[in-house]
């Protein structure tokens, strides 16, 4: 048996930033990693709002040094195969934290959980969690649902020689990605109805990329014949661009071919992707995901925080993720160390965060919503409404948790059919 203060299931970007500065805050914090970094995942491309959190970690010089390509605006065209001019991120805020970049995650994942263990978080790699530790068992867990979920004591885990070990803590944080460990165990977790989604993706090498510095790294969203799915197409280093094409499950998947086919027919049905991976070849594996747009009801219990993917997922159409994460994974942080300094633990007092972030949530769910609504064109829009640029821009960049970054959806909203608001239960 081992005590500490926090455990954080899970090393990816809103694992690490949490468990990092809980560490840096003096608490006794333990990452448990169920894989062995660096390992592939999605998600490439960053917003320019994540350099703030960048800074606070300490990430920030980290990044400029990289090799990762430097994202400086996103791209849209239309079905017709008409391009936008590009959305520049510095057009209203000429501050270096306009530009941001586009990663390898293998590589970033890695950094973000060095970082973490070199703020003093003890990591496990290789083990799995099993279980969490709770008042009254597992039975009281699986009957979450009649008296709301249990406070929650620790884990248990699985070690990479097979070694089972508990480790009980003052306060158990979710970051397990779209496994969602605790949201699944509870019963908090609600998928978006209108947003069922997959994608199939993969990696091309050589294909073409802008000539101008400004654009090479640009995301180009594109959308596919009738409206019918859209591409990413995010420039990495070494000459590689992730290629991915999103679209509703039972179009994308169901009575297709192999993935192989899939992602193949899908560019033959994109105007402007054709000529940019003509001379391309796909590297590695074609990757599925499907049915990934969801959130949790609430956002902490009695011991007990949800983070990052492990809260919500939302369709990745802004590339907004790992925004997310890390916004989560820093809320999160300083919620759980005022708890842990005042010695109340409960969810009302670590779920004070959620409101805020959800409210943000919100509104880059609305911008999805608005991007599948049948002929809505942000082109069209930004022309007939001029005042709404710098709103518009302003979401691109991520800057979503202000109440004014939502004024431009009064206006969307003639145009759109813009979601009901998602709110969080108490966490009490």
């Amino acid at each position: 048996m081992r005590d500490c203060d926090a455990i954080v299931i899970g090393g990816g970007p809103a694992g690490a930033t949490c468990g990092a500065l809980l560490a840096e805050q003096g608490h006794r914090t333990l990452i448990i990693e169920r894989t062995q970094f660096p390992r592939f995942h999605i998600g490439e491309s960053l917003m320019p709002d994540t350099y703030w959190v960048f800074k606070r970690l300490g990430m920030l010089e980290k990044m400029k040094r990289s090799g990762f390509v430097k994202k400086y605006s996103v791209q849209f065209a239309n079905a017709e195969g008409k391009e936008s001019a590009p959305f520049y991120f510095d057009e209203m805020n000429p501050h270096e934290c306009s530009q941001t970049w586009q990663v390898l995650r293998s590589e970033f994942d890695h950094m973000m959980l060095v970082n973490a263990a070199e703020k003093g978080a003890e990591v496990w790699q290789n083990t799995l969690v099993r279980d969490v530790l709770t008042d009254g068992g597992a039975a009281a867990a699986a009957g979450a649902a009649n008296g709301g979920p249990p406070r929650v004591r620790g884990v248990i885990a699985e070690r990479a020689d097979g070694t089972g070990v508990e480790v009980r803590s003052k306060v158990v944080v979710d970051a397990s990605g779209t496994t969602a460990l605790l949201a699944s165990k509870f019963g908090l977790r609600r998928p978006d109805p209108k947003l069922r989604k997959a994608a199939v993706f993969a990696h091309y090498k050589g294909a073409r990329r802008d000539a101008d510095p400004r654009d090479e790294g640009a995301t180009l969203v594109l959308q596919v014949q009738e409206q019918n799915g859209w591409f990413w197409y995010i420039p990495l280093q070494d000459d590689v661009v992730s290629v991915g094409v999103v679209g509703d499950i039972d179009y994308l998947i169901r009575g297709r071919g192999k993935p192989e086919q899939v992602i193949e027919e899908e560019i033959q049905r994109c105007p402007v992707m054709i000529p940019r991976v003509a001379n391309a070849r796909r590297v590695g594996s074609v990757h599925v995901l499907s049915d990934f747009s969801y959130s949790a009801t609430r956002c902490a219990g009695d011991g007990w925080v949800l983070i990052g993917d492990a809260l919500t997922f939302l369709d990745p159409i802004y590339s907004s993720g790992v925004l997310l994460a890390l916004q989560s994974g820093e809320r999160a942080a300083d919620a759980i160390d005022a708890a842990l300094r005042s010695g109340d633990t409960s969810g009302a007092r670590l779920g004070a965060w959620g409101d805020d972030f959800y409210a943000g949530l919100q509104r880059v769910r609305k911008l999805v919503y608005a991007f599948y609504t049948k002929h809505f064109s942000f082109g069209r829009f930004n022309r007939a409404h001029p005042e709404h640029r710098r709103n518009l821009v302003e979401l691109l960049v991520g800057d979503v948790f202000r109440a004014e970054a939502g004024d431009i959806f009064e206006t969307m909203k003639r145009y759109c059919d813009l979601p009901e608001e998602i709110r969080l239960e108490p966490s009490s």
